[in-house]
């Protein structure tokens, strides 16, 4: 009987022991796993900081790249050599062209021919072309910065006169809101003769006349439509610059005219012209 009692003694003695080893290694176990565990917890934190930072650096480079287009749409480019126009203009310009009548549209022949007539045409939807000679009464031309407006005079004034008939006020008017629009742009009003001499008790000359039909133009511009007096200059050219000869009634009729001389910004000329579509 004692010794079947040591027997089992023996039993659970060693039975306890292997227990509390294994409690141990358990222990330990669990111990490295819970350390392994803090580990990953701080590498995950550091890579979701690192994510977070490559995340922010690939925001900031998309944001750079949409600023770049932008920068790169708004950047002005040469027109044929003498005029410079952004590339947001010139996408504007091709929707112009497209409401442009196709056999006048065929007569551009180069990127600054279609800017003349996207300009031609916004200008002359802008007033009352019922009693116009488009290719006549009205031409607008660039050269480098600088746009040129032929008014005939028989859209400003009567035969003879210097005074500037009412039926002028819708070109004025458009023209004054340009100009309004930009406190750096000036602008040059010159008036254009035919040959026949003319002399009355208040013009001696078509030197006269040409300088009192562009004064006319300016005061109307200052007086009527707001125009600050310090942006407008008043010319006279006489006849000295025919734009053909002057041996018919027509070609005569073609010479006198009234240009006006805008040294503007081209984006801000052509976005005013394109407001009215």
């Amino acid at each position: 009987m004692k010794k079947i009692s040591l027997s089992l003694l023996t039993v659970v003695l060693l039975a306890s022991c292997v227990s509390k080893k294994k409690y141990v290694q358990l222990e330990q176990e669990h111990g490295q796993t819970k350390s392994q565990l803090t580990k990953t917890a701080v590498e995950k934190e550091e890579l979701e900081a690192k994510f977070a930072k490559i995340e922010a650096r690939v925001a900031d480079y998309n944001s750079k790249i949409n600023e770049l287009t932008e920068e790169n749409d708004a950047q002005f480019v040469t027109v044929d050599g003498v005029a410079v126009i952004s590339n947001d203009v010139k996408k504007q310009m091709r929707a112009t062209l497209k409401n442009v009548a196709p056999g006048k549209l065929s007569e551009a022949k180069t990127l600054k021919d279609s800017m003349n007539l996207a300009l031609s045409y916004n200008l002359q939807k802008s007033i009352d072309t019922n009693t116009l000679n488009e290719d006549e009464d009205i031409a607008i031309d660039i050269d480098e910065t600088v746009v040129m407006i032929s008014i005939s005079d028989k859209l400003l004034f009567n035969t003879a006169s210097y005074n500037v008939s009412s039926k002028a006020n819708d070109i004025l008017q458009k023209l004054a809101n340009i100009i309004n629009s930009e406190p750096s742009i000036e602008v040059m009003v010159e008036g254009h003769t035919d040959a026949r001499t003319i002399n009355t008790p208040k013009l001696a000359d078509n030197w006269d006349l040409s300088v009192m039909r562009a004064t006319s133009v300016v005061r109307k511009l200052q007086n009527e439509f707001n125009v600050a007096p310090e942006k407008l200059i008043a010319s006279g050219r006489s006849s000295y610059q025919p734009l053909v000869s002057n041996d018919t009634k027509e070609d005569r009729a073609k010479n006198r005219r009234t240009r006006i001389v805008i040294l503007p910004n081209i984006d801000k000329f052509f976005a005013l012209m394109a407001s009215n579509e």
